[in-house]
């Protein structure tokens, strides 16, 4: 990509990871006198209520004397979260539609404790 006014290729090599609402983009860039460093953005779409819809971008800025330290500590972090954590996604959570699954006896148990609760008569205090 080429700029005007300042001639200098900017975008070396590009990636692209979609992840649901958002997207991943690594970016190899030039620097002026011709050094590279790499972009990484976050893209996440937000749908407006009446259906139009934004992005809202996040980026980082890596360069290559940072490189080995950020990757170190990006690969601890990783297999801290695995290891604390595992694999399996939980973000079902963070869904606007997610409804916690519930057994009847529990739902039933919930109902009695906060009747019994709510008969507590607050003129004895």
């Amino acid at each position: 990509m080429e700029r005007k006014g300042n001639v200098e290729q900017e975008e070396i090599f590009s990636k692209v990871v979609r992840a649901g609402r958002r997207t991943y983009f690594f970016d190899v860039r030039a620097t002026k006198a011709g050094d590279y460093y790499l972009t990484l953005t976050e893209s996440k779409k937000f749908t407006n209520p009446d259906g139009s819809f934004h992005y809202k971008k996040h980026k980082i800025y890596l360069y290559k004397e940072d490189f080995e330290s950020f990757k170190e500590t990006l690969d601890e972090m990783i297999t801290f979260i695995i290891d604390q954590k595992g694999e399996e996604v939980i973000s079902e959570r963070h869904q606007s539609d997610y409804q916690k699954e519930t057994s009847d006896n529990q739902t039933d148990e919930s109902a009695s404790e906060s009747s019994s609760f709510t008969d507590i008569s607050f003129e004895d205090i």
